[in-house]
């Protein structure tokens, strides 16, 4: 596949525009807990009609794309986020919609792609990530709406970083979860358009962080990727189209135990009364280590989209 070269600052304010009225300007809010390493602020994404970031980066592509290459419908490869972005802007202009979603997907997301009337074809997680990957699946009718390695997708992503910038001009480091690199490198490509001195850093979860083994290693590695209730990021590979542009426009990954991932999402539900599901957890457990540095830090809480029986066993102090 071609590298994702970086995404100009007029392309992501021009996606900006196209949003508007289909994704929320959603909340940048301080962290309320003391002894912190850093000034922490929550940008969160978990309040968006689909509790997830995914709306933006779907809703630009297929805005984009126009009703012509609608015609047939469209789908995605995803755990579930990505997956209801898809349904909800598809419902919105009324086509169909199908998602290609591994096996171990869970059941609150699947819930809400039924009730977004998506179709949902479970596969092992191996075939899911081909599909990744692949750029696709054999058979399967209407547009491929990739959820990482697209143009459109990063750009509207991307205008999350032009909403931090907007709320806290001020703003010292921002920390993502890393998935693909989708929502990571399009907010580095917002903010190196306009403060490239602020740093934007990859957060993963220790047992699956493809991007920081790539970093080590200094080339994409594909790893051992291990099931945990952080399902939202962390797949078997680094993209090798994304590669590139993650090496270039992120200052780093911070990789996080799955006991520092829970109790961040306990801080957050107990402190600031967010529910964030594993995913959307990982930059403030990664920030609360203090690598991010201890000034003005941004967290991106990317989804809430959490089992209720997960957030109840977090809650309690365990680690699903």
């Amino acid at each position: 596949m071609k590298p994702i070269e970086e995404i100009p600052l007029s392309e992501i304010e021009a996606a900006r525009k196209r949003l508007e009225g289909v994704a929320l300007r959603t909340s940048l809010v301080r962290l309320n807990a003391e002894n912190v390493p850093a000034a922490i602020h929550l940008k969160l994404e978990n309040l968006q009609p689909i509790g997830s970031f995914k709306l933006r980066g779907a809703g630009n592509a297929m805005l984009l794309a126009g009703r012509d290459r609608l015609r047939d419908g469209v789908y995605t490869a995803s755990a579930g986020n990505m997956a209801q972005g898809v349904a909800w802007n598809a419902r919105r202009l009324g086509v169909p919609s199908s998602a290609i979603v591994p096996e171990q997907a869970p059941e609150t997301k699947l819930d809400a792609m039924a009730r977004r009337g998506m179709r949902a074809v479970r596969v092992p997680y191996d075939r899911w990530w081909g599909v990744i990957t692949e750029h696709g699946y054999p058979g399967m009718p209407g547009l491929f709406i990739h959820p990482v390695a697209d143009a459109a997708v990063i750009a509207g992503n991307g205008t999350i970083g032009l909403e931090i910038l907007d709320d806290l001009p001020d703003v010292d480091a921002v920390v993502v979860p890393y998935g693909g690199g989708g929502l990571s490198c399009g907010i580095a490509s917002a903010i190196r358009g306009l403060k490239p001195q602020v740093k934007v850093f990859a957060a993963e979860v220790e047992t699956a962080a493809p991007f920081a083994a790539s970093l080590r290693a200094g080339s994409p590695q594909t790893i051992n990727h291990i099931p945990s209730f952080v399902d939202g990021i962390g797949g078997k590979s680094m993209l090798p189209e994304m590669w590139p542009l993650a090496r270039r426009v992120l200052a780093g990954s911070l990789a996080v135990s799955l006991r520092e991932v829970a109790n961040a999402i306990k801080l957050l539900v107990e402190r600031n009364r967010v529910v964030a599901e594993g995913a959307g957890a990982v930059p403030l457990a990664a920030a609360l280590t203090g690598r991010a540095g201890a000034g003005k830090v941004v967290c991106v809480i990317s989804g809430g989209n959490i089992d209720t029986a997960k957030l109840v066993k977090l809650l309690a102090g365990e680690v699903p």
